[in-house]
């Protein structure tokens, strides 16, 4: 018995990491292009691709440009408004980099090469918090009058029954109910 209680928290552990490791980062190409870093075509083409993608915390952003000529300047909000290179939050010329988003919220980059922002070689990446919203869920406090209905139920699809993740965590939570 003193055994069994040892080996299910381990499984606990086990099932959770398991849960939660579908999840996995990606990595996003700014613009969708080869040489993606560049003076675009239209001053809001960085902008437009990046309002069309969901980042999530533990994705990469990739920007491939000559780094002999151009950088990356990751900047404040008040610098990218004003395309103000002089103090940035970190600087980049490899020409070939690739840029973790390890919290949510919004980051800011923009092109280090002259005259570049200005021409609109630059892009704000909206980084979703990690319940999948844009801001914090309220508090139960702040919803006791809000009534919700109950979610609906998963559907079956070719017969094969509940996906293995959610599968999963239903069996980590009934793990849980036993410790």
């Amino acid at each position: 018995m003193d055994s069994l209680k040892t080996l299910i928290p381990c499984l606990c552990v086990v099932l959770l990491v398991s849960v939660f490791s579908f999840s996995e980062a990606r990595d996003f190409v700014v613009g969708g292009k080869k040489s993606s870093w560049q003076v675009p075509s239209s001053p809001d083409q960085y902008n437009k691709w990046a309002e069309k993608t969901r980042f999530q915390i533990g994705d990469s952003i990739v920007l491939k440009y000559d780094g002999k000529t151009d950088s990356v300047l990751e900047v404040t909000e008040e610098n990218y408004k004003t395309c103000n290179k002089s103090n940035p939050i970190k600087s980049y010329n490899d020409g070939n980099t690739r840029i973790t988003l390890d919290k949510s919220g919004p980051f800011f980059f923009i092109s280090g090469a002259e005259g570049h922002c200005d021409k609109g070689q630059k892009v704000e990446i909206k980084v979703i918090s990690s319940n999948h919203g844009n801001s914090p869920a309220p508090s139960p406090a702040d919803n006791h009058h809000l009534h919700h209905a109950p979610a609906p139920a998963p559907k079956k699809s070719g017969g094969s029954g509940l996906k293995a993740g959610f599968m999963g965590g239903l069996a980590a939570v009934g793990f849980l109910a036993f410790v």
